[in-house]
């Protein structure tokens, strides 16, 4: 074989190799970013079954404002039905932006950067979501005595009973729920953050 056959051999060979790898490092960042939003579907599905049960909530508060009758009844009403909405969205709107991040059109550093400020992001808005959640619950009590009790909670009440056993109770159910979400999710956002620093192996 002469030398530019074997050139021309050698360079067709290389020209292979090189479409190989490349065909390797696509499927293998294909894979990751189906892996990482695998992760994130993990929080976004609950987020949004819990996204249907508030608009639900906000809907029913909606249909029957005319039975809240007072202004501070219509106030917590309307108050409770905006959380209801508002938090949802934000969080999906959030969630969305971290699970699609896309690993193929960027480079390792811009995909880390745009992750990095996405999660910071969606942290502080977990955390005003759990404030505004535990004000939700004392916002919607007087509404829910209401609209379907028929008893406004500040006059028609006589017996307070209930109150200081189901208030109690549910900041309690709240704190443990809150805690064991917050432990489920930082789990999942560990793992997803742990297979996005697994692709700088294959950069």
């Amino acid at each position: 074989m002469e030398l530019e056959e074997m050139q021309t051999v050698w360079s067709e060979i290389s020209n292979q190799l090189d479409k190989q790898k490349k065909l390797t490092d696509k499927m293998i960042i294909m894979m990751t970013q189906e892996q990482y939003r695998k992760k994130w579907n993990k929080i976004a599905y609950p987020e949004i079954f819990g996204t249907i049960i508030c608009f639900g909530m906000a809907i029913l508060i909606f249909l029957n404002i005319n039975q809240l009758e007072t202004w501070y009844n219509i106030f917590f009403g309307l108050a409770s039905a905006v959380v209801l909405i508002v938090l949802p969205i934000l969080s999906l709107r959030s969630i969305n932006k971290m699970s699609g991040i896309n690993f193929y059109e960027n480079s390792y550093r811009d995909t880390l950067i745009k992750y990095t400020k996405n999660k910071k992001q969606f942290q502080s808005l977990q955390k005003i979501s759990y404030y505004l959640s535990f004000l939700l619950i004392f916002l919607i009590l007087p509404v829910t005595s209401k609209i379907l009790g028929g008893k406004d909670m500040f006059t028609g009440i006589k017996n307070l009973w209930p109150l200081l056993v189901f208030i109690p109770a549910g900041i309690t159910f709240f704190v443990f729920f809150t805690k064991w979400v917050k432990k489920c999710y930082g789990k999942n956002i560990n793992e997803a953050e742990s297979i996005l620093k697994d692709l700088e192996s294959n950069e």
